[in-house]
């Protein structure tokens, strides 16, 4: 038996979100009605009453395309009723609906509900569908009644499972890849509030209606989600994120994830207000009842809460807001709800320039480290930063659509400046730092490239906070570089002297570098968990190391030498035989010089199913040729024993290499997408970032085996590769090579670049 009703409304586009939701619960309870009844008719006479009752979601009247049907067979017989069950249940299951069901007595309903939280909750949204109402009235009243009673205990263990909850899936709001349903600011937190709400009053007005609006914002796009993918799924993916914009009729996925993130931002902030005022209700009186405890000019702590002293006047004196902010992070706290609205309400925008001391306390507020967010969130909820900056407002609740992102702009902005004061203890300049760490990214709101837009901001904001002449230009500096050292640390060779004199000049100055290599960290570890690892801040170690003693005045020739070849590995190549030997994350081979020799090596280790990281290469005039592959190590220590065993055959030309690629890529799961679009792939050629080599660099999906058909393509070239950077961003591989042509020169003839190109994008194409 079908369910012809359903179907219809999920092909039918004129309708989505909440009243989708609505109408097929509507038409649920007609079939499931028709349903009860025949299955009573044909289970024959019953001695008591019985009813068919919609419970959670379903009870709210809310069932989203491929929520779960949960439903509740009520009864008070003894006789019968496992016939209706069967007779009812067998008809859902054959229409492939998921079916969460239970035959229940309203005795054994409360009984099971009085010490299961799910069951509590999911009482207290209970819907009659068929049968005898009576029933399905008791449970309800006798479930809310005992709700309101323990109270106490509810709200103590719901609040705890909030907690958990956004724990396990983390934001709605910041997150490149939400969870919509249970995520901080998700459906669920609505849910939760509203169950809080039915055991005391816990909304404050307008809370309700702010709520709301949001909500539909989350179960629209909760709904196309589920209608795209025909499964139920609450993670709304990079990959649905432009369907589910489509189908809803916005312009892109960008303005779909704009929404998301302001309705979460609303749902998390409310929540989070609720339940601390219903957290500080059940622990009782705590001291702080007696009287105010002033805490700064026109601030007061009360009641755990920072509060505006009652003869504040905001419209006056704008900078009372970070002052309570800064008195709000240092005692890690909140702003009280109403000092908040007093502020929207007066607080005018900020005059050009800043009152003096405006900026001293925006610093003081940044250098609290990871209590200053939650203080940002709450005067941006109620749209206080954009007084004072308006140029933050095109940022707010941007997404960042790539492999690096996790956080839109606004959150990145503010985890790096959390991120910074960690590190400003070993800067002579922590304020630059922290201001550099909280705008190093502000041109992201407007059309152009970012950082070209974000210095001319930055020129902007930094004049009318009032600052030096001289610390605007490093602001400007910070924004201007604060991509430089990681991008030269993870794709040049620090042994090139052209590599570290290009950035000696471009920093210009020790406190700069300083400055940046903070920065570097700060925005590295706030960015994402492939931005940042032990290798690239060793690398960057390295770079600012080799920086700072051209910028102190060493000679850059002094700190230029490599490591690579060491006198082992010398040692080796002189005795002319084949040596490979791995230890920790690096492999060496020495053996004689053949073609392919490195795309070899890179296909073996790709066969292994281990990711390069970086390579050094050198060859004698004696046709030795020793490579250093070091490769990452994350997923534990390497077996090397029998990657050598694989190398030396590969070596020796034994092993059916191009065989056994293909057969892992065939069996291979392909990385999730990290990126709004198709990854298009791309070759660059450069002449002047080394001193005696060509510098290439390679963009392209990563694939199984894709730096092996890379050097191979070289190899066929005669290309030398002398030194390797490996970089793995998502699904993206960014790998750049120094090479030489077969005489020992730089590529710089324009046919053979051309043909370089061309063999380079075809060896990546798909």
């Amino acid at each position: 038996m079908g369910f012809p009703a359903r179907e219809a409304l999920l092909a039918d586009r004129s309708i989505n979100g909440a009243p989708l939701c609505r109408s097929l619960a509507h038409a649920t309870d007609g079939w499931l009605a028709g349903l009860f009844a025949e299955a009573s008719e044909g289970a024959g006479p019953l001695k008591g009453p019985v009813a068919l009752v919609a419970v959670g979601g379903y009870g709210r009247g809310e069932l989203a395309p491929w929520s779960d049907l949960d439903v509740l067979l009520l009864h008070d017989t003894k006789k019968g009723i496992e016939g209706v069950a069967q007779r009812l249940w067998y008809p859902i299951w054959d229409t492939k609906l998921k079916l969460g069901h239970a035959v229940r007595t309203v005795k054994e309903a409360l009984r099971l509900a009085a010490d299961d939280l799910d069951t509590a909750t999911s009482f207290l949204e209970v819907r009659h569908i068929a049968g005898d109402k009576a029933l399905t009235d008791a449970l309800h009243g006798q479930a809310s009644a005992a709700w309101r009673k323990r109270s106490r205990g509810w709200l103590e263990r719901l609040g705890r499972s909030v907690d958990e909850r956004h724990a396990a899936a983390g934001e709605v709001a910041f997150l490149l890849e939400p969870n919509l349903k249970d995520g901080r600011g998700g459906l669920r937190d609505v849910h939760s509030l509203h169950w809080a709400q039915a055991a005391e009053m816990v909304l404050l007005p307008g809370d309700d209606d702010a709520l709301a609006a949001a909500y539909d914002v989350l179960l629209g796009t909760r709904v196309e989600l589920h209608r795209l993918a025909g499964r139920p799924g609450d993670v709304l993916t990079l990959q649905d994120q432009d369907a589910v914009a489509t189908n809803l009729g916005l312009r892109d996925a960008d303005m779909l994830m704009a929404r998301v993130s302001a309705a979460a931002r609303t749902i998390a902030w409310t929540s989070d207000e609720v339940w601390q005022r219903v957290r500080s209700t059940l622990s009782g009186p705590n001291g702080n009842h007696q009287r105010d405890v002033p805490v700064a000019s026109g601030v007061v702590l009360r009641d755990g809460e920072v509060h505006l002293d009652t003869a504040a006047r905001p419209a006056d004196d704008p900078t009372l807001m970070l002052r309570l902010a800064v008195a709000a992070a240092r005692r890690r706290t909140r702003i009280d709800r109403r000092s908040l609205d007093r502020l929207a309400d007066e607080t005018p925008a900020w005059p050009d320039p800043w009152p003096v001391g405006a900026s001293d306390d925006l610093v003081a507020l940044l250098l609290e480290g990871h209590a200053a967010p939650p203080v940002l969130e709450s005067l941006d909820q109620r749209g206080l930063l954009v007084r004072a900056l308006p140029e933050w407002a095109p940022v707010r609740s941007k997404p960042q659509r790539n492999a690096y992102h996790r956080f839109t702009v606004d959150r990145h902005l503010w985890e790096a400046a959390a991120n910074a004061a960690v590190y400003a203890p070993r800067v002579s300049r922590p304020d630059l730092l922290a201001l550099g760490a909280l705008l190093h990214d502000i041109g992201k709101g407007v059309p152009g490239d970012h950082t070209e837009r974000g210095m001319v901001l930055v020129e902007r904001i930094g004049h009318r906070m009032g600052l030096p002449h001289d610390d605007v230009d490093v602001l400007v500096a910070l924004v201007q570089h604060h991509l430089l050292l990681p991008d030269v640390a993870t794709r040049r060779d620090l042994s090139d002297d052209v590599t570290i004199t290009g950035v000696a000049e471009a920093v210009g100055s020790r406190l700069v570098l300083e400055l940046l290599d903070a920065l570097t960290r700060a925005d590295s570890l706030a960015t994402g968990p492939s931005a940042w690892s032990d290798w690239k801040a060793e690398l960057v170690t390295e770079l600012v190391d080799k920086v700072g003693h051209v910028l102190g005045g060493g000679e850059v020739r002094e700190v230029t030498w490599s490591l690579f070849p060491t006198a082992e590995v010398l040692a080796l190549m002189g005795a002319g035989r084949t040596v490979i030997q791995g230890d920790g994350d690096r492999i060496t081979t020495v053996t004689r010089d053949r073609p392919g020799l490195f795309s070899r090596v890179a296909g073996v280790l790709a066969l292994h199913g281990l990711d390069v990281l970086g390579a050094q290469a050198h060859s004698d005039e004696q046709g030795m040729a020793a490579n250093e592959f070091r490769v990452g190590t994350d997923k534990g220590p390497v077996a090397w024993d029998r990657v050598v065993t694989d190398l030396q055959r590969a070596i020796s030309g034994q092993f059916a290499l191009e065989a056994r690629l293909a057969e892992r890529a065939r069996t291979y799961r392909r990385r999730k997408p990290t990126r709004a679009g198709p990854m298009v792939p791309a070759v660059s050629v450069d002449n002047t970032a080394s001193s005696n080599a060509t510098v290439l660099e390679v963009r392209a999906p990563d694939r199984v085996g894709v730096l092996h058909r890379i050097t191979k393509a070289l190899s066929d070239l005669q290309l030398d590769i002398r030194h390797a950077r490996i970089q793995t961003l998502g699904d993206e591989v960014v790998d750049t090579f120094y090479v030489r042509d077969a005489g020992g020169r730089k590529v710089d003839d324009a046919f053979a670049v051309r043909e370089v190109e061309r063999a380079l994008l075809h060896a990546v194409a798909e």
